[in-house]
């Protein structure tokens, strides 16, 4: 039988109720690929009619994380940015998210920040990553992809790290 998204959030709310962030999030990223293996889950969520959006698919009211489908447009590229205090999980279900881990090399007392990349990847459809807290990372999409993210909390509302035109970037791995 094939695994719902249902039952992705209830075994997202077991996982993360009962471990470590640490351990549970790898957990939760592996249940997501799993979800986004069906098919029928893809195509109820997802169609080619969809311009750029994001929609909250679920919401754990204990536990405070959401399950959103964002349809992304080709050619974007996002800033360098972390999630503050909270994390994310990204999964694919249509073409790919090109990802970029970025390392801090300054300390967090001067007034603008320096990064180096210090990994680039490709997620594809099926593949997901976890990114922990304070974990920056950026993304790329060089053709319109279907993303599903899990958050901790409602990023709308929580204060988050972009770096911008004063920060130093450096893309060389």
């Amino acid at each position: 039988m094939a695994y719902t998204l249902d039952q992705f959030c209830a075994d997202s709310h077991d996982i993360l109720k009962s471990k470590p962030l640490a351990d549970a999030l790898p957990q939760v990223a592996e249940a997501l690929s799993r979800l986004l293996s069906n098919p029928a889950f893809v195509a109820a969520t997802f169609d080619e009619s969809m311009g750029p959006s994001k929609r909250e698919l679920h919401h754990d009211p204990e536990l405070d994380f959401y399950v959103l489908a964002h349809v992304q447009e080709g050619g974007k590229t996002g800033r360098p940015h972390s999630h503050g205090t909270s994390w994310a999980i990204y999964g694919n279900a249509k073409n790919s998210t090109e990802m970029t881990e970025w390392r801090r090399t300054n300390p967090e007392s001067d007034d603008h920040a320096e990064l180096v990349a210090a990994s680039k990847y490709s997620l594809s459809p099926g593949q997901t990553h976890a990114y922990g807290p304070g974990m920056i990372h950026s993304t790329s999409h060089p053709k319109p992809a279907w993303v599903i993210r899990v958050t901790g909390c409602d990023m709308d509302k929580m204060p988050r790290y972009s770096f911008g035109k004063k920060d130093k970037i450096l893309e060389k791995v």
